[in-house]
Protein backbone atom coordinates (compact mmCIF):
# COMPACT_ATOMS: atom_id res chain seq x y z
CA UNK A 1 0.00 0.00 0.00
CA UNK A 2 1.57 3.64 -0.96
CA UNK A 3 2.35 5.77 1.96
CA UNK A 4 0.30 8.32 1.43
CA UNK A 5 2.00 12.16 1.02
CA UNK A 6 0.01 13.21 4.22
CA UNK A 7 1.79 10.86 5.82
CA UNK A 8 4.95 12.37 4.74
CA UNK A 9 5.08 9.58 1.54
CA UNK A 10 5.90 10.91 -2.04
CA UNK A 11 3.63 13.21 -3.88
CA UNK A 12 1.78 11.01 -6.40
CA UNK A 13 1.04 14.23 -8.77
CA UNK A 14 4.31 16.52 -8.47
CA UNK A 15 2.49 18.37 -11.23
CA UNK A 16 -0.89 18.39 -10.02
CA UNK A 17 -4.36 17.05 -11.12
CA UNK A 18 -6.81 19.41 -12.46
CA UNK A 19 -10.08 19.63 -10.98
CA UNK A 20 -11.27 20.37 -14.58
CA UNK A 21 -10.13 20.58 -18.25
CA UNK A 22 -12.33 22.34 -20.38
CA UNK A 23 -13.15 20.32 -23.71
CA UNK A 24 -12.15 23.12 -26.22
CA UNK A 25 -12.80 23.20 -29.78
CA UNK A 26 -9.40 23.44 -32.20
CA UNK A 27 -9.15 27.42 -32.18
CA UNK A 28 -8.91 27.02 -35.70
CA UNK A 29 -12.56 25.62 -36.01
CA UNK A 30 -13.57 28.64 -33.97
CA UNK A 31 -11.55 31.18 -35.99
CA UNK A 32 -13.07 29.94 -39.68
CA UNK A 33 -16.68 29.78 -38.04
CA UNK A 34 -16.38 33.42 -36.44
CA UNK A 35 -14.41 35.02 -39.69
CA UNK A 36 -17.65 35.71 -41.87
CA UNK A 37 -19.49 37.43 -38.91
CA UNK A 38 -15.58 39.56 -37.78
CA UNK A 39 -15.13 40.89 -41.58
CA UNK A 40 -19.51 42.18 -41.50
CA UNK A 41 -18.63 43.50 -38.30
CA UNK A 42 -21.75 41.83 -36.64
CA UNK A 43 -20.42 40.90 -33.19
CA UNK A 44 -23.33 39.93 -31.15
CA UNK A 45 -26.49 38.44 -31.52
CA UNK A 46 -25.76 38.02 -35.26
CA UNK A 47 -25.90 34.81 -37.80
CA UNK A 48 -24.32 32.67 -35.67
CA UNK A 49 -26.27 33.27 -32.80
CA UNK A 50 -28.85 31.37 -35.32
CA UNK A 51 -27.42 28.83 -36.38
CA UNK A 52 -26.11 28.22 -32.91
CA UNK A 53 -30.52 28.05 -31.91
CA UNK A 54 -31.63 25.72 -35.00
CA UNK A 55 -28.66 24.02 -34.41
CA UNK A 56 -29.37 23.20 -30.51
CA UNK A 57 -33.20 22.97 -31.46
CA UNK A 58 -33.18 20.12 -33.91
CA UNK A 59 -30.99 18.35 -31.77
CA UNK A 60 -32.82 18.46 -29.20
CA UNK A 61 -36.27 18.25 -30.52
CA UNK A 62 -37.34 21.05 -29.19
CA UNK A 63 -39.36 24.01 -30.70
CA UNK A 64 -37.36 26.90 -29.42
CA UNK A 65 -34.17 27.37 -28.25
CA UNK A 66 -32.55 31.42 -27.35
CA UNK A 67 -29.12 32.34 -26.63
CA UNK A 68 -28.65 34.38 -23.60
CA UNK A 69 -25.17 35.67 -22.23
CA UNK A 70 -25.09 32.98 -19.20
CA UNK A 71 -27.50 29.60 -18.00
CA UNK A 72 -28.12 32.51 -15.06
CA UNK A 73 -29.39 35.27 -17.45
CA UNK A 74 -31.64 32.44 -18.76
CA UNK A 75 -33.16 31.48 -15.76
CA UNK A 76 -33.87 34.94 -14.61
CA UNK A 77 -35.57 36.07 -18.01
CA UNK A 78 -37.81 32.46 -17.88
CA UNK A 79 -38.92 33.32 -13.86
CA UNK A 80 -39.37 36.75 -14.82
CA UNK A 81 -41.24 35.68 -18.21
CA UNK A 82 -43.59 33.49 -16.10
CA UNK A 83 -44.56 35.47 -13.50
CA UNK A 84 -45.05 38.62 -15.98
CA UNK A 85 -47.44 36.11 -18.07
CA UNK A 86 -49.55 35.56 -14.63
CA UNK A 87 -48.48 31.57 -13.80
CA UNK A 88 -46.14 32.18 -11.21
CA UNK A 89 -47.94 34.45 -8.22
CA UNK A 90 -46.23 32.52 -5.36
CA UNK A 91 -42.80 30.73 -4.05
CA UNK A 92 -40.74 29.39 -6.08
CA UNK A 93 -39.80 25.18 -4.91
CA UNK A 94 -36.53 23.99 -5.44
CA UNK A 95 -33.56 21.98 -3.59
CA UNK A 96 -31.15 23.32 -1.80
CA UNK A 97 -28.55 21.30 -2.53
CA UNK A 98 -28.23 22.88 -6.36
CA UNK A 99 -25.52 25.81 -7.30
CA UNK A 100 -26.62 29.46 -6.24
CA UNK A 101 -27.96 30.60 -9.81
CA UNK A 102 -31.50 28.72 -9.39
CA UNK A 103 -32.02 30.94 -6.54
CA UNK A 104 -30.50 33.98 -6.98
CA UNK A 105 -32.87 34.05 -10.46
CA UNK A 106 -35.78 33.96 -8.63
CA UNK A 107 -34.57 36.21 -5.80
CA UNK A 108 -33.87 39.06 -8.63
CA UNK A 109 -37.87 38.91 -9.61
CA UNK A 110 -38.66 39.56 -5.90
CA UNK A 111 -40.14 35.53 -5.67
CA UNK A 112 -39.51 33.83 -2.95
CA UNK A 113 -38.20 30.57 -2.59
CA UNK A 114 -38.78 27.60 -0.66
CA UNK A 115 -36.06 25.13 -0.67
CA UNK A 116 -36.93 21.28 -0.05
CA UNK A 117 -34.87 18.34 0.38
CA UNK A 118 -32.84 16.42 -1.73
CA UNK A 119 -32.81 12.24 -2.36
CA UNK A 120 -29.67 11.27 -0.25
CA UNK A 121 -28.76 8.58 -2.80
CA UNK A 122 -29.46 10.41 -6.16
CA UNK A 123 -28.60 14.15 -4.94
CA UNK A 124 -31.78 15.25 -6.88
CA UNK A 125 -34.62 17.26 -5.61
CA UNK A 126 -36.64 15.29 -2.90
CA UNK A 127 -40.32 14.55 -4.42
CA UNK A 128 -41.93 13.08 -1.61
CA UNK A 129 -40.86 16.30 0.20
CA UNK A 130 -41.70 18.16 -2.54
CA UNK A 131 -45.36 17.21 -2.76
CA UNK A 132 -45.49 18.53 1.52
CA UNK A 133 -44.35 22.19 0.00
CA UNK A 134 -46.60 22.76 -3.11
CA UNK A 135 -49.79 24.29 -1.05
CA UNK A 136 -49.01 28.33 -2.09
CA UNK A 137 -45.89 27.97 -4.14
CA UNK A 138 -45.98 29.27 -7.58
CA UNK A 139 -43.63 27.09 -9.94
CA UNK A 140 -41.09 24.22 -9.45
CA UNK A 141 -37.59 24.69 -10.94
CA UNK A 142 -36.05 21.42 -10.40
CA UNK A 143 -32.25 20.76 -11.20
CA UNK A 144 -29.86 18.11 -13.33
CA UNK A 145 -27.75 17.57 -10.71
CA UNK A 146 -23.96 16.80 -12.14
CA UNK A 147 -26.02 16.11 -15.30
CA UNK A 148 -27.68 13.41 -14.27
CA UNK A 149 -31.70 14.14 -15.03
CA UNK A 150 -33.98 14.25 -11.95
CA UNK A 151 -37.02 11.96 -13.25
CA UNK A 152 -38.41 15.23 -14.98
CA UNK A 153 -41.56 13.76 -16.06
CA UNK A 154 -42.48 13.15 -12.40
CA UNK A 155 -41.08 16.67 -11.57
CA UNK A 156 -44.02 17.53 -14.86
CA UNK A 157 -46.55 15.89 -13.42
CA UNK A 158 -46.24 17.26 -9.36
CA UNK A 159 -46.74 20.69 -11.35
CA UNK A 160 -49.21 19.81 -13.51
CA UNK A 161 -51.12 18.47 -10.06
CA UNK A 162 -50.78 21.21 -8.36
CA UNK A 163 -51.65 23.99 -11.16
CA UNK A 164 -48.08 25.22 -11.35
CA UNK A 165 -44.66 25.79 -13.99
CA UNK A 166 -42.31 23.63 -13.78
CA UNK A 167 -38.46 25.07 -14.72
CA UNK A 168 -35.61 23.28 -14.97
CA UNK A 169 -31.97 24.15 -14.24
CA UNK A 170 -29.90 22.07 -16.56
CA UNK A 171 -26.79 23.76 -16.56
CA UNK A 172 -25.05 20.45 -16.56
CA UNK A 173 -27.10 19.01 -18.71
CA UNK A 174 -26.31 19.02 -21.96
CA UNK A 175 -26.57 15.80 -23.75
CA UNK A 176 -28.08 13.71 -21.18
CA UNK A 177 -30.76 11.65 -21.85
CA UNK A 178 -33.78 10.44 -19.84
CA UNK A 179 -35.01 7.16 -20.78
CA UNK A 180 -33.70 7.95 -24.58
CA UNK A 181 -34.99 11.24 -24.72
CA UNK A 182 -32.47 14.32 -24.63
CA UNK A 183 -33.03 16.76 -21.86
CA UNK A 184 -34.68 20.44 -23.40
CA UNK A 185 -37.95 19.71 -23.87
CA UNK A 186 -39.32 18.79 -20.08
CA UNK A 187 -41.12 21.35 -18.24
CA UNK A 188 -41.90 25.24 -19.36
CA UNK A 189 -38.73 26.06 -19.93
CA UNK A 190 -34.82 24.11 -19.78
CA UNK A 191 -31.65 25.98 -19.53
CA UNK A 192 -28.29 24.70 -20.47
CA UNK A 193 -25.18 26.74 -19.42
CA UNK A 194 -21.56 26.74 -21.83
CA UNK A 195 -19.81 28.17 -18.92
CA UNK A 196 -15.88 26.20 -19.41
CA UNK A 197 -16.95 23.67 -16.49
CA UNK A 198 -19.75 22.34 -18.63
CA UNK A 199 -20.12 19.20 -21.32
CA UNK A 200 -20.78 22.43 -23.93
CA UNK A 201 -18.91 25.00 -23.81
CA UNK A 202 -18.79 28.49 -25.14
CA UNK A 203 -16.60 30.09 -22.31
CA UNK A 204 -19.59 32.05 -21.80
CA UNK A 205 -23.39 31.48 -22.32
CA UNK A 206 -26.68 29.96 -21.84
CA UNK A 207 -29.53 28.03 -24.11
CA UNK A 208 -33.05 27.97 -22.56
CA UNK A 209 -34.83 25.71 -24.63
CA UNK A 210 -38.75 25.79 -24.72
CA UNK A 211 -41.66 24.50 -26.57
CA UNK A 212 -43.63 27.51 -26.40
CA UNK A 213 -43.73 30.19 -28.74
CA UNK A 214 -45.18 32.85 -26.59
CA UNK A 215 -42.29 32.59 -23.58
CA UNK A 216 -39.83 31.73 -26.71
CA UNK A 217 -40.85 35.41 -28.19
CA UNK A 218 -40.60 37.11 -24.94
CA UNK A 219 -37.16 35.73 -24.13
CA UNK A 220 -36.01 37.33 -27.32
CA UNK A 221 -37.17 40.47 -26.56
CA UNK A 222 -35.80 40.27 -22.87
CA UNK A 223 -32.39 39.91 -23.79
CA UNK A 224 -32.50 43.05 -25.84
CA UNK A 225 -33.91 45.58 -22.89
CA UNK A 226 -37.58 44.90 -23.69
CA UNK A 227 -36.67 46.83 -26.76
CA UNK A 228 -38.26 45.86 -29.92
CA UNK A 229 -35.97 48.09 -32.34
CA UNK A 230 -37.79 51.22 -31.96
CA UNK A 231 -36.45 51.82 -28.42
CA UNK A 232 -39.68 51.98 -26.61
CA UNK A 233 -39.15 49.15 -24.28
CA UNK A 234 -41.71 47.33 -23.93
CA UNK A 235 -40.98 45.56 -20.31
CA UNK A 236 -37.57 45.62 -17.92
CA UNK A 237 -35.58 43.55 -19.98
CA UNK A 238 -31.92 43.28 -19.94
CA UNK A 239 -28.83 42.85 -21.58
CA UNK A 240 -28.76 39.22 -22.58
CA UNK A 241 -26.91 38.76 -25.53
CA UNK A 242 -24.61 35.86 -27.31
CA UNK A 243 -21.78 37.16 -28.80
CA UNK A 244 -20.69 35.68 -31.92
CA UNK A 245 -17.59 34.82 -30.68
CA UNK A 246 -19.09 32.83 -27.88
CA UNK A 247 -21.37 31.07 -30.70
CA UNK A 248 -18.47 30.12 -32.88
CA UNK A 249 -16.98 28.17 -29.88
CA UNK A 250 -20.38 26.70 -28.87
CA UNK A 251 -21.02 25.59 -32.59
CA UNK A 252 -17.70 24.00 -32.92
CA UNK A 253 -18.00 22.18 -29.33
CA UNK A 254 -20.94 20.87 -30.37
CA UNK A 255 -19.35 18.88 -33.75
CA UNK A 256 -17.01 16.80 -30.85
CA UNK A 257 -19.34 16.95 -28.17
CA UNK A 258 -20.42 13.21 -28.47
CA UNK A 259 -17.18 12.57 -28.53
CA UNK A 260 -16.56 14.31 -25.46
CA UNK A 261 -19.69 12.61 -23.71
CA UNK A 262 -18.45 9.41 -24.67
CA UNK A 263 -15.26 9.79 -23.36
CA UNK A 264 -16.59 11.34 -20.00
CA UNK A 265 -19.52 8.37 -19.38
CA UNK A 266 -16.14 5.99 -19.54
CA UNK A 267 -14.33 7.70 -17.21
CA UNK A 268 -16.87 7.53 -14.84
CA UNK A 269 -17.56 3.77 -15.42
CA UNK A 270 -14.21 3.15 -14.57
CA UNK A 271 -13.98 5.49 -11.53
CA UNK A 272 -17.12 3.41 -10.24
CA UNK A 273 -15.77 0.19 -10.76
CA UNK A 274 -12.87 0.95 -9.04
CA UNK A 275 -15.08 2.67 -5.73
CA UNK A 276 -17.21 0.00 -5.88
CA UNK A 277 -14.49 -2.13 -3.90
CA UNK A 278 -13.92 0.81 -1.50
CA UNK A 279 -16.11 0.44 2.11
CA UNK A 280 -17.86 3.68 2.91
CA UNK A 281 -17.64 5.25 -0.68
CA UNK A 282 -20.56 5.40 -2.98
CA UNK A 283 -21.12 7.01 -6.64
CA UNK A 284 -24.40 9.33 -6.98
CA UNK A 285 -27.27 6.89 -7.77
CA UNK A 286 -28.65 7.29 -11.89
CA UNK A 287 -31.35 5.69 -13.23
CA UNK A 288 -30.47 2.51 -15.21
CA UNK A 289 -32.31 3.95 -18.11
CA UNK A 290 -30.79 7.51 -18.03
CA UNK A 291 -27.47 8.75 -19.21
CA UNK A 292 -25.81 11.31 -17.44
CA UNK A 293 -23.53 14.07 -18.87
CA UNK A 294 -21.20 13.52 -15.48
CA UNK A 295 -20.37 17.06 -15.64
CA UNK A 296 -18.80 16.09 -12.06
CA UNK A 297 -18.23 12.62 -10.79
CA UNK A 298 -19.23 12.63 -7.57
CA UNK A 299 -19.11 10.63 -4.61
CA UNK A 300 -20.08 10.42 -1.09
CA UNK A 301 -18.17 9.28 1.72
CA UNK A 302 -19.21 7.38 5.17
CA UNK A 303 -17.22 8.16 7.68
CA UNK A 304 -18.39 5.32 9.90
CA UNK A 305 -17.46 2.35 7.20
CA UNK A 306 -14.35 4.37 5.69
CA UNK A 307 -13.03 5.22 8.90
CA UNK A 308 -12.50 8.52 8.13
CA UNK A 309 -14.30 11.90 6.95
CA UNK A 310 -15.20 13.71 3.70
CA UNK A 311 -12.87 16.49 4.69
CA UNK A 312 -9.86 14.32 5.45
CA UNK A 313 -9.92 12.55 2.47
CA UNK A 314 -10.05 15.81 0.45
CA UNK A 315 -6.93 16.62 2.97
CA UNK A 316 -5.47 13.93 2.10
CA UNK A 317 -6.18 13.68 -1.87
CA UNK A 318 -4.75 17.52 -1.85
CA UNK A 319 -1.40 16.31 -0.66
CA UNK A 320 -1.06 13.78 -3.41
CA UNK A 321 -1.61 17.06 -6.09
CA UNK A 322 -5.54 16.17 -6.50
CA UNK A 323 -7.76 18.87 -6.79
CA UNK A 324 -11.21 18.26 -5.92
CA UNK A 325 -14.44 20.55 -5.34
CA UNK A 326 -17.11 20.03 -2.46
CA UNK A 327 -20.29 20.93 -4.72
CA UNK A 328 -22.76 22.04 -2.53
CA UNK A 329 -21.26 22.54 0.49
CA UNK A 330 -22.82 24.73 1.72
CA UNK A 331 -26.61 24.50 0.82
CA UNK A 332 -27.72 27.68 -0.91
CA UNK A 333 -30.24 27.41 2.72
CA UNK A 334 -26.84 27.62 4.55
CA UNK A 335 -25.27 30.49 2.11
CA UNK A 336 -25.25 34.16 3.28
CA UNK A 337 -27.39 35.12 0.57
CA UNK A 338 -30.62 33.11 1.25
CA UNK A 339 -30.03 32.30 5.19
CA UNK A 340 -32.03 34.67 6.61
CA UNK A 341 -34.47 35.64 3.76
CA UNK A 342 -35.35 31.53 2.95
CA UNK A 343 -34.83 30.13 6.79
CA UNK A 344 -35.02 26.15 6.20
CA UNK A 345 -34.67 23.07 8.43
CA UNK A 346 -33.22 20.46 5.62
CA UNK A 347 -31.36 18.01 7.25
CA UNK A 348 -30.69 15.28 4.79
CA UNK A 349 -29.76 18.15 2.58
CA UNK A 350 -27.21 19.35 5.79
CA UNK A 351 -26.05 15.73 5.90
CA UNK A 352 -25.43 15.01 2.57
CA UNK A 353 -23.22 18.40 1.60
CA UNK A 354 -20.83 17.65 4.47
CA UNK A 355 -20.09 13.94 2.72
CA UNK A 356 -19.95 14.37 -1.10
CA UNK A 357 -16.70 15.02 -3.34
CA UNK A 358 -16.87 15.75 -6.79
CA UNK A 359 -13.34 14.22 -8.01
CA UNK A 360 -11.38 15.34 -11.34
CA UNK A 361 -13.25 14.27 -14.55
CA UNK A 362 -12.67 15.35 -18.38
CA UNK A 363 -12.02 13.96 -21.66
CA UNK A 364 -8.06 14.85 -21.23
CA UNK A 365 -8.07 12.80 -18.36
CA UNK A 366 -6.02 8.98 -18.73
CA UNK A 367 -7.45 6.06 -17.53
CA UNK A 368 -4.16 5.59 -15.73
CA UNK A 369 -4.77 9.18 -13.68
CA UNK A 370 -8.01 7.47 -12.72
CA UNK A 371 -6.92 4.46 -11.58
CA UNK A 372 -3.90 6.22 -9.15
CA UNK A 373 -7.00 8.22 -7.68
CA UNK A 374 -9.21 5.15 -7.01
CA UNK A 375 -6.10 3.63 -5.23
CA UNK A 376 -5.26 6.87 -3.26
CA UNK A 377 -8.60 6.90 -1.98
CA UNK A 378 -8.55 3.47 -1.19
CA UNK A 379 -5.63 3.94 0.68
CA UNK A 380 -6.74 6.30 2.79
CA UNK A 381 -9.16 4.12 4.00
CA UNK A 382 -7.08 1.90 5.09
CA UNK A 383 -4.89 4.20 6.77
CA UNK A 384 -7.81 5.42 9.60
CA UNK A 385 -5.51 5.09 12.23
CA UNK A 386 -2.33 7.06 10.98
CA UNK A 387 -5.02 9.62 10.07
CA UNK A 388 -6.64 9.84 13.12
Amino acid sequence: MKKLAVLGGEKSFPDGVAFVRPPAPPLDEVVARLAPSYSQGSLTNGPLVRELEDSVAERLGVRNVVAVSSCTTGLMLSVAGLAQFGEINGPVIMPSFTFSAGPHAVAWSNLGVRFVECDPLSFQIDLAHTSMHLEGAGAIMATHIFGAPCRPEQVEAMGKSAGIPVLFDAAHGFGALRNGRPLGGFGEVEVFSMTPTKPLVAGEGGLVCTDRDDLAEYLRLAREYGNPGDYNTRFIGLNGRLSEMHAAIALASISHIDEHLETRRRLAERYADGILAIPGVRTQAVDSEDLSTYKDFTIAIDAGDFGVSRDQLVTALSAEGIDTRNYFDPPVHRQDSHALRSPSDLPVTDAVSKTVVSLPLYPALTDDVVDQIVEIIASVGQSVESLL
